[in-house]
């Protein structure tokens, strides 16, 4: 079993700005994390704040988005911006011995930032596929990239992981 995986992160329906430019690209990671045998995850945001609109569960904008290429049924909700919040996600990782981690999703700015961080303070391994995240504001995607870099992270597009052929 691959220790590596392709985590997708709040691909959902109340994720309205900008993933529609990604979609296409994340559903080309997973096709080439499965190429990879890499163990491919879903992650889900579930917003439990009073008085918000987004993410709720149980509501069609808290489903995953229907253009997202779906694989496999590891598919995890948080509802804190770091997906090792999740104790069902972080148990299944555990288990499985999964410590090298591939990022995609939305928000550059939030939850992909919170769990990138959080994963390489944890002692994972984390590459950020800089062509598979997205965020609400674009105007921070460089400084994002750079963060993520800083922290420890590899940042590469898809095309350079797929030419690496990284997985080996």
């Amino acid at each position: 079993m691959s220790n590596k995986a392709l985590v997708v992160i709040d691909i959902q329906n109340d994720i309205t700005k900008h993933y529609r430019d990604i979609i296409d690209n994340i559903n080309s990671a997973v096709e080439w994390a499965e190429e990879q045998r890499m163990t491919v995850i879903y992650i889900k945001h579930n917003n439990l704040s009073a008085g918000t609109r987004t993410f709720k569960p149980g509501t069609k904008g808290a489903e995953l988005a229907p253009e997202l290429k779906v694989v496999s049924d590891n598919i995890f909700v948080k509802t804190k911006a770091n997906t090792l919040t999740s104790r069902d996600f972080s148990e299944f990782i555990q288990k499985k011995g999964i410590d090298e981690f591939y990022i995609t999703g939305a928000d550059a700015t939030a939850c992909v930032k919170s769990t990138c961080f959080n994963m390489t303070k944890a002692g994972y391994t984390v590459h950020v596929i800089s062509d598979c995240v997205t965020s609400y504001d674009l105007k921070k995607m460089d400084e994002m990239l750079e963060y993520y870099a800083h922290k420890g992270c590899e940042v590469r597009s898809l095309v350079e992981y797929k030419r690496g052929e990284l997985c080996q």
